[in-house]
Parts: structure tokens; C-alpha cells; sequence
């Protein structure tokens, strides 16, 4: 239940960016968060799992933006080296933002890829 609070206070730490527009902000607390270099006892499931369940209690629907950007943040906080990818299409124009971990999404479908051209990755 810690793991759920604690991945709820990630998806608050990222809300005001987010409302206010403010992808610089948001962008560099990601980039710019050290990957812990002893690696916690948790799974990159147990993670993800947690991310899941605290947007599930959260009192906002959770876009994937401020979603994956908590995901990014929290599993470098664990020890776990992995990528906010942010992706576009042209026709129709659509943008989504996913996480990455050795090139395979952890928490999306996993040919986000495929559909979306990457536009950046921290």
C-alpha cells in the first residue's frame, strides 16, 4: 500500500505541469532525475501495478502524459533506467506519451511505437 501512495504522490508531482501547460517543467524533472544506482527490491511490475491502482484512486482522469512522466520518474527512482517516449501521428494528428525500459513499452500497448513517431525520449 506504501508502493500506491507512493506512486499517487508522483502523479500529484506532476498534475501542475501538466494543468499549466508547462512541458519544460515537466520534462526536465523526468530528464533530470538520477536512476538510483543500487536497485530497489521491486519489480518493474510491482511499479507499474502501483501506478495503475494510485490513477485508479486518483480524484482526476490521469492523461497519459502525466501518467507515463510518474511512471518515468518513480521506476528511475527505483533503480530502473527507462524512457518517457513521446510520440505523434500526422493524419489525424494525435500525441501520446508512453514508458520505455530497453527499448520495450512497460506500460502501454506494446506497439506504441508502431503507430506513433517518435518525437523524444528522457
Amino acid at each position: 500500500m506504501l508502493l500506491v501512495f507512493r506512486a499517487y504522490l508522483e502523479l500529484l508531482l506532476f498534475e501542475l505541469d501538466v494543468q499549466r501547460g508547462n512541458f519544460t517543467s515537466l520534462y526536465g524533472k523526468v530528464r533530470n532525475c538520477p536512476i538510483r544506482t543500487k536497485r530497489a527490491d521491486r519489480t518493474l511490475a510491482d511499479l507499474c501495478s502501483a501506478i495503475d491502482k494510485a490513477c485508479v484512486w486518483y480524484p482526476k482522469v490521469v492523461l497519459c502524459l502525466q501518467r507515463s512522466a510518474a511512471t518515468a520518474h518513480l521506476l528511475k527512482r527505483y533503480g530502473i533506467s527507462a524512457q518517457l517516449v513521446i510520440g505523434a501521428q500526422q493524419l489525424p494528428f494525435r500525441a501520446h506519451a508512453w514508458v520505455e525500459l530497453d527499448g520495450r513499452v512497460v506500460n502501454d500497448k506494446p506497439y506504441m511505437s508502431e503507430i506513433y513517431a517518435v518525437l523524444d525520449r528522457c
